[in-house]
């Protein structure tokens, strides 16, 4: 690396990565922690260059006053460009400080030496720390002035590191459900049962006189309530509910299959890339998978505080994207940027655009009407029904194959509802509330206010089409991409984004292909790869878990293998699962093997890996969101079923090392999982299930000829 990183080229001034006092040092990312531990590896990022012990470092809180600007937590973007940004601010920084040793023991600043967070000449033995030479260095440097600094490596290893995270946690005292400010009030909203429900009014006066009730709320749509308590508001509001009218918008369409309702939706595809001339001749094969929406379902709702003081806002979310997040805000409720500040503030698990920016919003039109801050936490029907889905879609494979079972044109038509409408993405605030009072930053093109600028993101994929582009080897490639608009439920980012169901109809494909030439599976994806990576993982993965291409299947006991580079840019993994089906599926282990470049923190990757094994599963073979005529199906975890600890397969995971750059890993197993599992049954069955979840009423469907 020879460049500034773009990430620090966004936010050049050295101040705002980090900063030295008599607390020591103070390291700031703009990529918010979520549970994956990544305050972890920044930390230790920061300390291989400052040359100080990991534990030396203090994690700065991410606010839009202090922390860098790096957008969105998302995309397993934070190690692969935030990584970098931090490490050549840390090199510089050191370099700094350099500097002023130099200058205070009269050498060149190249004669300096630093370790374990020590300044010295080699000739002496005074030595200097960060905090004695504090006052000496103002980190207020514009990087694009400096040379570019001398990189003295990553750590080889953070095991046995403590995440910074975790004590305040294992306490019950990190989340933001836990914070309580002086005079804090709380908040509920009042939201429909169906999504084609708007609300026209409810018995005002009936609620403002329950006890508690500080303030009843309705603009437009949009209507809540603020007591005293919390279980004052939600009492209040369930009174509203009682006493409330709704107009249906549209009519929902009667099936919630996406196999069927998607067919009454066309629109033009987007040509990711098309194969010129015909088709060559040879053996044809097509295949549809499909995916429902799928839920986020955090095991706490989402939550914000919101206070105004002065004309002045400031909001704590647990929100992957606090800077977006304050320019869509700021949008709808009219006031300058510099007026709103946005605290990140711990949630809980999610990957992925969950409700935590809409109930900032929430919270933010709340507090406006009373004289203090107001929590809102969405109750578990809310964070069920309003928070946005992880899209459907559909995947239509068509392939030809030669006399010796290679491909030699392949074709993929991807059909998704949106997976890319965080606030900040396109030109609407895309924030629940913003459209239900009515905001023009709700649908405008436009944005009004030149104090406010747009954050209309630039991305290399529209989401659904992730991975529709098969890491193999293959002549002739036609990939199209049709876009769906908002369907019948709100869909955004859900972790891996299209990758989950494109890589398991891509890998489940491959298995249909090669068993029609008698070849196995294993064998069929090396004769296609040319990636020497890749290859790497594929066999390490096939090593691990004694992969024999005479293993028969059937009687319900079978094993599958999956592999993709996520994004085709990020980690590389590969697994086979094994799985043993009676009346339900039961996945009984998944060997792994992961190429994720450098790795900076080796037990840190282990928990994404295995946290994506476990939840790709139970995407795979639990999860479906719909509706019906009454509208949402699913209000609580009764309607939700997911892993439980009985559940969990034994997984284990080899690490390929690697000196490459380092590569994001928190997405890279949701699709390979679920093609190996896919694959697994159809070993285990003799017939292959391609709508997900895996259900027993699909699997008898399926044994039935259905």
């Amino acid at each position: 690396m020879t460049e500034l990183p773009k990430n620090l080229l966004a936010n050049p001034t050295l101040d705002r990565w980090l900063s030295v006092d008599e607390n020591g040092i103070c390291v700031r990312s703009g990529k918010v922690e979520l549970g994956q531990g990544i305050s972890t590896a920044m930390a230790v990022i920061a300390a291989s260059e400052l040359r100080v012990d990991p534990k030396e470092i203090r994690m700065g809180r991410v606010d839009t006053l202090t922390a860098p600007n790096e957008g969105y937590t998302a995309g397993s973007f934070s190690i692969e460009q935030g990584g970098p940004a931090l490490r050549v601010a840390a090199a510089m920084t050191r370099e700094l400080f350099a500097e002023a040793a130099a200058a205070r023991l009269g050498a060149k600043p190249d004669e300096i030496v630093v370790e374990n967070g020590l300044f010295r000449l080699p000739s002496k033995n005074e030595t200097f720390s960060y905090r004695d030479l504090a006052d000496a260095v103002d980190l207020r440097v514009d990087v694009r002035q400096r040379p570019f600094p001398k990189l003295l490596g990553l750590s080889e290893s953070a095991d046995g590191l403590l995440r910074p995270d975790l004590p305040a946690k294992l306490k019950g005292a990190a989340y933001i459900h836990d914070i309580r400010l002086p005079g804090m009030l709380f908040g509920r909203v009042l939201r429909p049962a169906a999504p084609n429900l708007r609300l026209v009014g409810f018995d005002k006066a009936k609620v403002q006189s329950m006890p508690g009730v500080v303030a009843v709320v309705q603009i437009g749509a949009f209507a809540g309530v603020v007591a005293k308590r919390d279980e004052q508001a939600l009492a209040a509001v369930e009174a509203a509910r009682r006493s409330a009218s709704w107009k249906k918008t549209h009519t929902l369409p009667e099936d919630d299959d996406a196999q069927t309702w998607m067919d009454a939706i066309a629109v033009e595809p987007h040509q990711v890339e098309v194969a010129e001339g015909a088709a060559p001749p040879g053996r044809r094969t097509s295949a549809r998978y499909s995916r429902p929406y799928l839920l986020h379902a955090p095991i706490g709702p989402s939550c914000a505080i919101a206070e105004w003081r002065e004309g002045k806002l400031t909001v704590y979310t647990h929100s992957q994207g606090i800077y977006p997040l304050q320019v869509q805000m700021a949008r709808v409720l009219g006031i300058d940027l510099s007026e709103i500040t946005v605290i990140h503030a711990h949630g809980a698990g999610c990957y992925g655009h969950n409700g935590a920016d809409d109930v900032a919003l929430d919270a933010a039109l709340l507090a406006r009407e009373v004289n203090a801050p107001v929590m809102v936490m969405w109750s578990r029907a809310d964070e069920m029904t309003w928070s946005p889905h992880g899209a459907a879609m559909r995947v239509e494979l068509q392939a030809t194959q030669d006399e010796s079972g290679r491909i030699i044109d392949w074709s993929c038509q991807v059909e998704s509802t949106p997976h890319l409408a965080r606030p900040g993405m396109g030109t609407a605030a895309n924030l629940l509330a913003a459209s239900e009072i009515g905001s023009p930053a709700a649908v405008e093109e436009k944005i009004d206010s030149p104090s406010v600028p747009a954050t209309n993101f630039k991305v290399a994929d529209r989401g659904g089409d992730r991975n529709a582009r098969p890491i193999y080897a293959l002549p002739r490639l036609t990939i199209l991409h049709h876009e769906l608009p908002q369907g019948p439920l709100r869909s955004s980012a859900m972790r891996a984004l299209g990758a989950h169901l494109n890589v398991f109809a891509i890998e489940n494909f491959l298995d249909e292909l090669a068993a029609g030439y008698g070849i196995d599976p294993l064998e069929f994806r090396l004769r296609h790869l040319e990636d020497p990576r890749a290859i790497r993982v594929l066999t390490a993965a096939a090593e691990l878990a004694n992969w024999d291409p005479q293993e028969a299947g059937g009687e319900g006991i079978g094993r599958g293998i999956g592999m993709a580079r996520y994004k085709n840019s990020g980690a590389y993994y590969a697994c086979v699962a094994r799985v043993e089906i009676d009346e339900d599926v039961r996945l009984i282990s998944v060997h792994g093997a992961v190429d994720a470049g450098h790795v900076i923190h080796p037990d840190g990757l282990r928990n994404q890996i295995e946290g994506g094994v476990i939840q790709a599963a139970s995407w795979t073979l639990k999860e479906r969101a719909g509706w019906n005529e009454n509208g949402f199906t699913v209000q609580s975890w009764d309607d939700y079923p997911i892993f439980g600890f009985a559940d969990v397969p034994q997984i284990e995971t080899v690490i390929i090392r690697s000196t490459e750059p380092s590569l994001g890993v928190g997405e890279a197993a949701a699709g390979p999982v679920a093609a190996a599992i896919g694959n697994a049954v159809a070993h285990a069955l003799g017939v292959r299930i391609r709508q997900m979840p895996i259900t027993r009423d699909r699997i008898m469907a399926a044994m039935m000829g259905g």
